[in-house]
């Protein structure tokens, strides 16, 4: 059940941002499993267009079975999400509160400090916890956002979701992600926290590109 104050809270790890780090599998957060993926999904602004709207609208999480409800914007203009660029220095974000947007069906878009909840099985793994939008990219040529989790009872960490269309006209999907393991049977067992990631991710990946459908 949801906590009433969720919305207040912050994520419930210490390396926030780290997803987008560029050593993140040599060097990840203190006792975390990390993993990097990533995909070519076609090429062409079209391509990389309907994939960034995958992005923006939460559909990259229910494309890939998992529910998303109780989406809130930040509860006030002071949290603006935290970025960082290739050398690890933060930088501002590219949207501000104000620009908040909502998908037909009234689900707010992707924001900086929004909140929602995310809950599903899909085949080899499992979800249901709260998270908060830890930054979000809007670029001309790069969309992407991270995810934190909060008050996490089973894995804690962050994931973060990026496309890119690049130089070459190829678009590309990458899922980077640490999981720490919280309850007892994945700290024992830290090669179920692998396999719930893979399984997450190639979920991902066909929510987003019919290529891997």
């Amino acid at each position: 059940m949801r906590r009433a104050t969720f919305r207040d809270q912050t994520v419930d790890y210490a390396a926030v941002g780290a997803s987008q780090a560029a050593d993140l599998l040599q060097y990840p957060p203190e006792k975390s499993i990390p993993a990097v993926d990533a995909w070519r999904i076609g090429s062409g602004e079209e391509r990389f267009s309907t994939a960034a709207e995958t992005l923006l609208t939460w559909q990259v999480l229910r494309g890939a079975g998992l529910e998303v409800s109780d989406v809130r914007p930040s509860a006030g203009p002071s949290y603006t999400g935290v970025s960082f660029d290739g050398e690890g220095n933060a930088v501002a974000p590219s949207r501000s509160d104000d620009d908040q947007r909502f998908t037909e069906d009234g689900i707010a878009f992707v924001s900086p400090g929004s909140t929602a909840h995310v809950h599903g099985r899909i085949p080899g793994a499992s979800t249901d916890g709260d998270f908060r939008v830890i930054f979000v990219a809007e670029e001309k040529r790069r969309v992407a956002f991270a995810l934190g989790t909060v008050g996490a009872t089973r894995v804690s960490g962050e994931v973060l979701f990026d496309v890119t269309w690049r130089d070459d006209d190829e678009v590309w999907f990458e899922v980077r992600a640490f999981d720490i393991p919280i309850s007892p049977g994945y700290r024992l067992l830290r090669s179920r926290v692998r396999r719930r990631r893979r399984a997450l991710n190639a979920a991902y990946l066909r929510s987003i590109s019919p290529l891997f459908r």
